[in-house]
């Protein structure tokens, strides 16, 4: 190669060099978490102190929009075929999906997150929100058939599977000893802060 091509080569070179090192860096980072599940220690001002369910303090800046939603439990027998639901799923020994927890979202909040994808409650489990559009009793539960825009899925809930629904909050709710999840997100400073939780009623520790 001559000596002039090599040298305005070169510094592409070095440019990939430096882009793949930073690439390799960024994907040995963990990634910024989107929830955090635990319970209340303490509320000031707008600070609301969490300590997850791993043993870890979180404080969170309470925005000013913040929604708070109650969870509170219902029966099996409260999914109905129509029902727009939100469930986590783990694979089956059978291929069937066996739903965690399932949430009734209310008429108000038809269309939630509808869809399915992956979800960080378990490992290889998935968060579904669709309706429901089949249900059959049997002697271990119900099979549920749910349909969302993008496909369909069939969801084994057992009698021992837990099933809540939302109702109204506040941000009273959000008491000390509260079991919480909070949706969050990292600001420029590094700080975090929420403008949706979900807080368990009557002791209830939020499945999803």
């Amino acid at each position: 190669m001559p000596a002039r091509r090599f040298h305005l080569v070169r510094p592409f070179i070095a440019f990939a060099m430096v882009t793949a090192s930073t690439l390799y860096a960024l994907a040995q980072q963990p990634p910024t978490p989107t929830r955090v599940r635990g319970t209340v220690e303490s509320v000031d001002g707008d600070t609301l102190a969490v300590k997850s369910r791993s043993g870890e303090d979180v404080k969170l800046h309470m925005a000013g929009n913040m929604v708070v939603l109650g969870l509170t439990r219902i029966g099996l027998s409260d999914i109905k075929v129509g029902s727009f639901i939100g469930t986590t799923t783990v694979p089956g020994p059978d291929g069937v999906p066996k739903a965690v927890e399932v949430h009734v979202f209310p008429e108000n909040m038809r269309g939630t997150g509808e869809g399915s994808r992956p979800y960080d409650l378990k490992p290889n489990s998935s968060m579904t929100n669709a309706t429901v559009a089949q249900s059959v009793v049997g002697n271990d539960g119900h099979t549920l058939q749910v349909k969302y825009k993008d496909g369909e899925k069939t969801v084994q809930v057992t009698p021992d599977t837990p099933v809540v629904t939302y109702v109204p909050g506040d941000r009273a709710d959000l008491k000390a000893g509260a079991k919480i999840i909070a949706f969050m997100k990292k600001l420029p400073d590094g700080s975090f802060e929420t403008d949706r939780v979900s807080v368990g009623r009557d002791g209830l520790t939020p499945p999803m």
